[in-house]
């Protein structure tokens, strides 16, 4: 009897090793991690490109500051702040991106299991799109607050008139001070997510054209006889479908970026609906107001997405081939 008890008190073993390892063979988990990777890398790459294009895409009709060509634009912002100009606000670029990444990635290979006939049988196009799509929706909804104070942290400290001189030697608001001062006096915790909606709706046909897209570049980047494309065919196939993707959804980037200010005093517009800026742009700036900030942009999308997707499959694979230490080697391209 005591040595019933006495086996009975004894601590159970730890599972072994491997099957803490296999955790990280599921797709939907080296996807999450490497989508975080991919993010980080992509938008460090392009950050003076990220905030340039922000300044143009919020310059409205009779404003000079920044009307002029893209490499005399960031010789400005060089001249006036420095490495620190070219890196405003890529901290919280980063810290949006990582989750934001992370959730999209992740969120594609969840939702390919609800479209999938069997595990790694493929998507159609539709389907990628439709999986790229929800996925996107996902990983705005989870960040969008970062996303807004990083589109204010990038124009602070630039010098557009009406925000006022500014006093090199002042120390600006950073992310979380920023994020109360925002919370405290333009509305809680609605003025945290201004700008969603026409966010949603550009991001999600965005995700959806960008993972469609790329597979459709894989394939074709693919050489004949192999499974997959090189590390050249990865970067040329994913600067091809980030820049594809980007062109058709841009002007809701650009009344993304207009509404996440539209509250600050200075910048020359106040809209009251999606439709109101819409029309108000297009009267006062014509289509080429929903296209400003296009050419650093597309300077930007290319390396940026080229980046994202190589650093993605790169350390996916090495996270599926460590979760997958000992077993068959499986063919990457279904964890896509």
């Amino acid at each position: 009897m005591q040595s019933t008890s006495s086996t009975m008190a004894e601590p159970l073993a730890p599972p072994p090793l491997h099957q803490y390892r296999r955790v990280f063979a599921d797709p939907v988990v080296a996807a999450f991690i490497a989508g975080g990777v991919a993010g980080a890398v992509s938008r460090t790459v392009v950050s003076p490109l990220e905030r340039l294009k922000i300044l143009f895409q919020i310059q409205s009709v009779g404003r000079n500051e920044y009307k002029m060509s893209v490499f005399k634009a960031l010789g400005k912002m060089w001249r006036e702040e420095g490495m620190r100009g070219f890196m405003a606000g890529n901290g919280t670029n980063c810290i949006r991106i990582v989750p934001y990444s992370a959730v999209q990635f992740g969120a594609y290979n969840f939702y390919k299991r609800f479209f999938e006939t069997s595990p790694g049988t493929g998507l159609d196009a539709l389907q990628r799109l439709m999986c790229g799509a929800c996925a996107g929706m996902t990983s705005v909804t989870f960040t969008y607050p970062l996303d807004i104070v990083r589109t204010r942290l990038s124009i602070q400290s630039a010098s557009f008139e009406g925000l006022g001189t500014r006093d090199t030697r002042q120390k600006l608001p950073g992310m979380w001070s920023l994020m109360k001062i925002m919370y405290k006096n333009e509305g809680g915790i609605l003025a945290l997510y201004r700008g969603i909606i026409p966010t949603v709706a550009g991001v999600a046909p965005y995700v959806g054209l960008n993972f469609m897209a790329y597979e459709s570049m894989r394939g074709f980047f693919t050489p004949e006889g192999e499974k997959n494309p090189s590390p050249i065919g990865k970067l040329a196939a994913g600067a091809t479908s980030g820049a594809f993707a980007q062109t058709c959804t841009y002007p809701f980037d650009v009344l993304r970026r207009r509404f996440q200010i539209n509250t600050m005093p200075g910048m020359g517009f106040k809209y009251n609906s999606i439709w109101d800026a819409l029309s108000s742009i297009l009267r006062q700036e014509g289509i080429a107001g929903l296209y400003k900030g296009i050419v650093p942009n597309l300077l930007k999308v290319a390396p940026s997405m080229a980046a994202s997707w190589l650093s993605f499959e790169m350390t996916r694979d090495m996270i599926i081939n460590f979760g997958n230490y000992g077993e068959p080697e499986e063919d990457e391209q279904k964890y896509i």
